[in-house]
């Protein structure tokens, strides 16, 4: 383990609102996910800057999240910044790690090509033909529903993805992975990565269960990979130009944005 507080103790006068602060982010952000995501669903039909202010409020939860524990952080005497990941890597990622992340890295690339080519739609669009989705969203409807069309829609999810590199791996690598750590004291970085998942996964509810397990075994990659350097840096990075290459699929393979440049 990379130098991770050993005691709630660590956090002193800050340790009541870390442990709630982390508890929100595992059992509150699922639910405000859900609730935001159920709102621009609505909006959508009959809004058409539904996906900016949807994007716009993304990003007002996230860095007031991110500040939050900032300052929760500053105000634990006891936690230095190496000890939420705030440093340059240490060390590279070991062999096991490094296999893991080119593997995700494949898969990312692949499925982007399947998705600019508008092969993944087709698999939605044939569940409700079959009337599978009658009762449910079809797999990935939610994050297809989110991706921008417009000029302006794509310069705001820039934003947006920098943003969810930035303080989604601040958030839940960096700062739960120190509370869980001082909660539970002495635990293994094999608990720490499925904890780690578990939690990222939750926090993407509103994508369904393939999103569910799909985020979360992201999340388990992204923890192994900060476990591993002891630094957010490579998290960050590798965390934006997943959310990004969605820049990368042009409007008119996406539903509801057949036909747009």
């Amino acid at each position: 383990m990379q130098g991770l507080p050993g005691s709630l103790a660590e956090f002193g006068p800050a340790a009541l609102s870390a442990v709630v602060v982390a508890g929100y982010l595992v059992v509150g952000e699922p639910l405000v996910g859900h609730v935001l995501h159920r709102r621009f669903e609505g909006r959508l039909r009959s809004d058409p800057s539904a996906r900016r202010s949807f994007y716009r409020r993304l990003l007002v939860l996230e860095w007031g999240l991110a500040v939050v524990a900032f300052v929760i952080w500053l105000s634990a005497p006891g936690v230095d910044a190496g000890q939420v990941g705030l440093r340059w890597p240490e060390q590279w990622p070991g062999p096991l790690t490094l296999v893991v992340v080119v593997l995700v890295v494949v898969f990312v690339l692949v499925s982007t090509r399947a998705l600019r080519g508008g092969a993944l739609l087709e698999a939605p669009d044939a569940a409700r033909r079959r009337g599978e989705g009658r009762h449910s969203e079809p797999p990935g409807a939610a994050t297809l529903a989110v991706l921008p069309r417009t000029a302006g829609e794509r310069r705001l999810f820039t934003v947006v993805g920098v943003t969810a590199g930035v303080c989604e791996e601040w958030l839940y690598r960096g700062f739960f992975l120190a509370v869980v750590a001082a909660v539970a004291g002495g635990v293994t970085d094999e608990v720490l990565v499925v904890v780690a998942g578990v939690a990222f996964g939750l926090a993407h509810a509103y994508q369904g269960r393939a999103g569910i397990v799909t985020t979360g075994v992201l999340g388990g990659v992204l923890a192994a990979l900060y476990l591993s350097t002891g630094s957010l840096l490579l998290p960050v990075l590798l965390h934006a130009a997943i959310d990004l290459r969605f820049l990368l699929v042009p409007s008119r393979v996406l539903p509801a944005g057949r036909g747009a440049a």
